[in-house]
């Protein structure tokens, strides 16, 4: 957006009476709410958010305590060209300080404390792999040039492994990849087609995580409590443990109008009727929905529940009602294939795994990013945040988050399926791989560990073809539209907070009909100066004149 549409809007005849009802919690519904009022003009006494659950957050989450034991199932990675992001958090007042922005004080923290990785993959019990370059073959390079040429339409159904050779997933290329946006080989490949442009401006540093930000605290206490204090503060009522069950639809061959509004509280059946004149947002589908918990000494089982999915069952429900709205089966159809774990450490009195940790890496805690192990057979990484990473932690405590890629796979230290380990057994083999084999039982004792099974974490990356995922305002609707990562969002990535803000930005200008553009998506890869650095990289950043690289990049593609 230039500065020349970074207009202020006027108030709609009768904007005072429009009601809007967001099905969902999460940061698609939040963001809506506060475009809604900011951009909108609708009162915030006129929005509600209906949310099953009795947090609001949806996938942002941070809780817990020192005694019981932190948790987090997840982060997304932010990065400075997220716009519908920062435009949103450039108006919402930072709780230390309400005279600065969350955006003020997020770009103070990462200019003073810039994330470089001095050590991004790890083996043999602790010791650091070579991560200097891609490590990329020719063919591989021109296997991503035709990628990234290519009609998206020629990718309908198309895998990973179906795309690359079998080479090209021992590249240090394919273990960054993987482990920072949690791709798997059956995924579909036009994902890493739209991150390959979307981010092209970051691998350059991809190998050291150059232009990765990070919060002062988990996302929840850094990011969605102070989105929802200033929405609260504005008035918009918050419904919880409200579970959508159903919407009416009154459905024509030019119109889609949402005519009631079916909910379930305290086990007992209500309806809001709603009229054209309301709108009605949906969070279509969630990555962590059906989520379980273990502790230190229970297993998180998997929830195979196909029935009660909360906001997937809703999908199902609404997809029967027109082929606009979509295809959840698409995506949620096989949690084998995206499912993965996570577990938090909650250290209390003992410094050494995290003294150890910045001795074979060098990166200080929040400033080194994610590691990966790279010979773990549940395909392991970690991640030490900046501390405290979280508002109540104590100062004698530190928090330390992992995850796993290959759940179904026995350890190499601990002899079982990743799925069926303890929160003990999880941390002990990551001390293991990290060259803390001797330390484990002393650890462990002042250690408590929750994980968490996802059944549906990576569901977004699963093979679809057009159509699966709906519009964000679907054909002919007046009322109606959807949030989230399961809804279509024109040259954007999905797993990014920036995917449900640009969603909730699409959905209210949409249906206000607002005379302002919503922030244009990155185009970086239109910058000769990024293609240049993103193919040099490739290369192995060798030097090579501009005519051979340009001639390299354009060879067999039909372009001269």
């Amino acid at each position: 957006m230039k500065n020349y549409e970074r207009i202020n809007t006027v108030p709609q005849k009768g904007i005072e009476k429009k009601k809007a009802y967001l099905v969902g919690g999460g940061i698609g519904s939040l963001a809506a709410a506060a475009f809604l009022i900011r951009d909108g003009h609708i009162p915030g006494r006129n929005i509600h958010i209906l949310e099953e659950k009795q947090v609001i957050g949806g996938s942002m989450d941070g809780a817990g305590n020192a005694e019981d034991g932190y948790i987090v199932r997840g982060g997304r990675e932010l990065e400075s060209r997220m716009e519908c992001l920062y435009y949103l958090y450039g108006f919402i007042p930072s709780l230390k300080n309400p005279i600065r922005t969350v955006l003020d004080e997020f770009r103070q923290l990462n200019i003073e404390e810039p994330i470089k990785s001095h050590c991004r993959l790890i083996e043999k019990c602790g010791h650091k792999a070579d991560f200097s370059t891609l490590g990329l073959s020719f063919e591989d390079i021109m296997s991503l040039n035709k990628l990234l040429l290519v009609n998206d339409g020629k990718l309908n159904g198309v895998t990973c492994e179906q795309w690359f050779k079998p080479e090209f997933f021992e590249t240090n290329f394919w273990y960054f990849w993987r482990t920072m946006f949690a791709f798997e080989t059956w995924h579909s490949v036009l994902e890493v087609k739209r991150y390959m442009v979307r981010f092209m401006h970051l691998i350059g540093g991809m190998n050291q995580l150059t232009g990765i930000l990070h919060t002062e605290y988990n996302q929840y206490d850094s990011m969605i409590l102070p989105l929802v204090t200033w929405l609260e503060n504005q008035g918009v009522i918050m419904e919880y443990e409200t579970q959508v069950t159903d919407l009416d639809i009154k459905v024509t061959d030019s119109e889609k109008t949402v005519e009631r509004i079916y909910v379930k509280r305290n086990e007992k059946e209500e309806i809001i009727e709603t009229t054209a004149n309301d709108l009605v947002f949906v969070t279509n589908g969630s990555m962590t929905e059906n989520s379980t918990f273990g502790s230190t000494h229970k297993p998180a089982i998997l929830n195979r529940n196909g029935k009660e999915r909360g906001c997937w069952s809703l999908w199902e429900k609404l997809a029967k009602k027109s082929p606009d709205f979509g295809h959840p089966e698409v995506f949620a159809g096989n949690i084998d294939k995206s499912k993965w774990m996570s577990f938090t450490m909650t250290i209390t009195d003992n410094t050494t795994v995290f003294d150890h940790i910045l001795k074979l890496t060098g990166d200080a805690p929040g400033m080194g990013g994610v590691v990966t192990i790279k010979d773990s057979s549940w395909l392991m990484s970690f991640t030490t945040f900046k501390q405290p990473h979280f508002k109540n932690q104590p100062n004698n405590v530190q928090v330390l988050w992992a995850y796993g890629l290959f759940p179904d796979n026995v350890g190499d230290f601990v002899k079982k399926k990743m799925c069926d380990c303890t929160g003990e057994e999880l941390f002990s083999e990551l001390l293991y791989h990290i060259g803390l084999e001797r330390e484990i039982p002393k650890i462990l004792a002042s250690s408590k560990v929750i994980s968490c099974m996802m059944p549906y974490i990576t569901s977004q990356f699963m093979p679809r073809s057009k159509g699966d995922r709906p519009d964000v305002i679907p054909k002919g609707s007046t009322n109606l539209a959807f949030l989230g990562q399961f809804t279509e969002v024109p040259n954007d990535c999905v797993f990014t907070v920036e995917y449900s803000v640009r969603s909730a930005m699409m959905a209210v200008y949409g249906l206000l009909k607002l005379d302002k553009e919503v922030t244009p998506v990155y185009e970086g890869q239109y910058d000769i100066r990024v293609l240049i650095n993103a193919v040099k990289t490739m290369f192995g950043n060798k030097e090579i004149s501009i005519d051979k690289l340009i001639g390299t990049v354009l060879s067999n593609t039909g372009i001269k």
